[in-house]
């Protein structure tokens, strides 16, 4: 399996590319018969899940749970859940409170520990109160999982 993590304030022409970058080096997997790992959010999961269908590797979205029963998520998580759900070949149910930043995080850390690899679509940049990409990045190695950094020449974040 696959995982993609990273900012969650790319901006959109960034964003674009990112798919575009992702997609190039999602084909190489997909000849090899791997799957692409998501949890469901919107930006670059969708992102993600648009690059891993197009380049025809097998989609799992990860969706959050309490108590068995699939989470109400944010109207834009809902969309992009909608769609990651469309393009997806199987959905999986973790029990996480999505609005909860730590269980988000734990969700994403249980991820990676069943992936071969990472793809961190991250601009080198510590974790901070909001944004754990740095963290995620440095648990997936320390937990020997391999990472790809991905950050496209001329890529930003708003704000």
């Amino acid at each position: 399996m696959i995982a993609v993590v990273g900012h969650p304030d790319l901006t959109a022409p960034t964003l674009k590319v990112v798919e575009e970058e992702l997609r190039r080096r999602l084909a190489e997997f997909a000849r090899a018969g791997k799957a692409g790992l998501v949890r469901a959010g919107q930006g670059l999961p969708v992102a993600f899940g648009r690059a891993a269908r197009a380049a025809g590797l097998a989609l799992v979205t990860v969706l959050p749970t309490r108590n068995g029963v699939p989470d109400v998520l944010e109207s834009n998580d809902r969309r992009a859940a909608g769609e990651l759900l469309l393009l997806s070949e199987q959905v999986r149910l973790m029990e996480y409170d999505p609005a909860d930043r730590g269980a988000c995080v734990g969700a994403d850390e249980k991820l990676m520990r069943s992936c071969a690899r990472v793809l961190a679509v991250w601009d080198g940049s510590p974790s901070d109160g909001r944004d754990a990409t740095a963290h995620l990045v440095a648990f997936a190695r320390s937990s020997g999982v391999d990472v790809e950094v991905l950050w496209p020449d001329g890529a930003s974040r708003r704000g």
